[in-house]
């Protein structure tokens, strides 16, 4: 029986130790993609309050540093010059991380599980709409396009 124990105590110890290498790994490299972006990264209450200052829209990406799909979007789309560009024209982009409190806080406002969502914010901090998720750098160029044809003057 102690055999047993000691077999199950190893087996524990490597899982829990392989899961949070893992997630680790995953974050370093999610912090590497975020690195990447040519456009300023501010908490949602800055973002609104520049927003309004500029006459723009707050980009609000709900993420995790650690989750492959959102360093997707990251290296595949937001860290595109043609994106970036847009970015900076019309938007003032806001980070919200699913492990930060501003994020379970976001996360509860909008309803929103899983991730990555992307919300388009009124300076208020109202949702005017969800991007639609593609890894597709053209293809979001043109969603973020028809937003500020619709939202902006």
């Amino acid at each position: 029986m102690n055999k047993r124990l000691i077999q199950l105590g190893i087996i524990l110890v490597i899982v829990g130790a392989v899961y949070y290498g893992n997630k680790m790994l995953n974050a370093y490299w999610g912090k590497e993609a975020v690195g990447q972006y040519a456009f300023a990264i501010y908490d949602l209450d800055r973002a609104k309050a520049l927003a309004a200052e500029q006459g723009k829209l707050v980009l609000a990406d709900y993420s995790a540093i650690w989750c492959p799909s959102c360093r997707k979007l990251s290296t595949q789309v937001f860290a595109q010059d043609s994106i970036a560009g847009s970015i900076n024209a019309n938007f003032i982009y806001a980070r919200l991380d699913y492990d930060s409190e501003e994020g379970k806080q976001f996360a509860a406002d909008h309803e929103l599980i899983g991730f990555p969502r992307v919300l388009v914010l009124n300076p208020t901090g109202e949702k005017l709409v969800e991007m639609p998720l593609t890894f597709e750098a053209p293809e979001y160029l043109q969603n973020l396009e028809q937003v500020t044809t619709r939202y902006l003057p």
